[in-house]
């Protein structure tokens, strides 16, 4: 599709500085082209508030805002907080989990609309550019994708704060504080500025959905989750809804300094980036159902799912969602939940969770088996056969070393 073709985008928007640019960029690169913003409320506070009319004064025809935090939770983190996926140790892969639904809506909107292409602000060395792109590709590739900042003569930031100031358009940062953060109700990242020099510590201004464990209570706080097939359904024995669930726990964990990762990842492009992310609630949740998993699950499907935990985050991270593979995995981890349920108690202090009782109706724990005071269903001396047996393989290879095997 040539350029003169785009009549009508659709723009990922989201108010910030890089989507803020775009609008116009757009119009004047494509033929004074119709742009209709979508903006999905995935949690991200009072970011969205002013969008709708930000988007419209900046040359847009229609601004969609979508709230989707019940869908983004239900249908992509609890999934995902059930397969236990974690990125690289460390990342709990809140960014990447909400471009699937995003990249949904955007091209829901696109088709309703009658949009020639859809449009997006990440740049071209990162990991969004990917995510965005192979959602839409899995649901609609006979749409365009515009992706300005492949494109356009912008470079950097500073290079996108003054073409936002040529064109009056007021932008949330400034060349002094201009961190590259991403918001939602699971998490909040940053990157870029200082944080670009793996060896400076982060600043603790920078902190907002959480804060330092230096700065939490000097006492602690106990915490019950409810789970039902993996997933949570209660917080203190108290039931809710996912966005309910999900602000309670962020504001828990806040207080107690939970849920601060910082770490140099591996971006899908190739090169390495330094990220410091915001899960308090997510840090405690993927705590809470890993516990349970160790009370419910049998040795050979707790060690197997936890190889596929790594295979699923490379999937998200990777923007594969919408994959086979992906789906195939969360038909088996769906079949791993169907016992776990139960209640995990916690205990949060400065920074810390430990685990302070878990129960469960379908708990594999026994204490007649595992107990070290007498009992009538073991027999201990079995343990040497199956000893003999399992070591076997070992025995018969010590022997070929000494010379001694027949």
């Amino acid at each position: 599709m040539d350029k003169k073709d785009i009549k009508k985008v659709v723009l990922a928007y989201s108010g910030g500085l890089d989507t803020s640019c775009i609008i116009p960029w757009l119009k004047e690169n494509y033929n004074n082209c119709e742009v209709i913003t979508v903006t999905a409320d995935i949690g991200q506070g009072e970011e969205v508030a002013p969008v709708h009319d930000k988007a419209i004064k900046s040359g847009a025809s229609k601004a969609y805002i979508l709230d989707l935090r019940d869908e983004f939770l239900r249908e992509y983190a609890w999934p995902m907080v059930k397969s236990g996926a974690v990125y690289e140790k460390k990342y709990l892969l809140g960014t990447s989990i909400a471009r699937p639904i995003i990249a949904k809506y955007l091209v829901d909107i696109a088709l309703k609309e009658g949009a020639d292409a859809i449009a997006h602000g990440a740049t071209g060395k990162g990991n969004d550019q990917v995510r965005f792109e192979l959602g839409i590709k899995a649901l609609a590739p006979q749409l365009k994708v515009i992706a300005p900042w492949r494109e356009w003569n912008i470079k950097s930031r500073d290079d996108a704060i003054d073409y936002a100031a040529a064109h009056n358009i007021p932008v949330p940062v400034t060349k002094k504080k201009d961190y590259s953060m991403d918001r939602n109700i699971w998490h909040l990242s940053h990157e870029g500025s200082d944080l670009e020099d793996p060896s400076n510590e982060p600043k603790s201004e920078i902190y907002i959905m959480s804060q330092t464990p230096e700065a939490a209570p000097d006492k602690d706080e106990y915490l019950t989750l409810d789970f039902e097939q993996g997933v949570p359904v209660a917080v203190n024995g108290k039931k809710m809804e996912p966005v309910e669930m999900m602000e309670t726990l962020n504001e828990i964990g806040k207080r107690n300094g939970i849920g601060i990762a910082d770490m140099v990842e591996n971006r899908l492009v190739g090169m390495k980036d330094r990220g410091v992310y915001e899960t308090p609630g997510g840090t405690i949740l993927y705590y809470a159902h890993n516990e349970l998993e160790n009370l419910c699950l049998d040795r050979a499907t707790y060690n197997y799912k936890e190889q596929i935990g790594i295979r699923y985050a490379e999937l998200v991270y990777d923007g594969m969602w919408f994959s086979p593979l992906r789906e195939a995995l969360q038909a088996f981890v769906d079949e791993t939940q169907k016992t776990v349920t139960g209640t995990v108690k916690m205990k949060l202090y400065k920074g810390n969770i430990i685990t302070a009782g878990s129960t469960s109706p379908y708990s594999l724990y026994s204490k007649e088996y595992v107990t070290f005071g007498e009992d009538e269903v073991y027999n201990q001396a079995d343990a040497q056969g199956f000893i003999n047996l399992f070591g076997l393989p070992l025995t018969v290879r010590a022997l070929m070393k000494q010379g001694k095997l027949k």
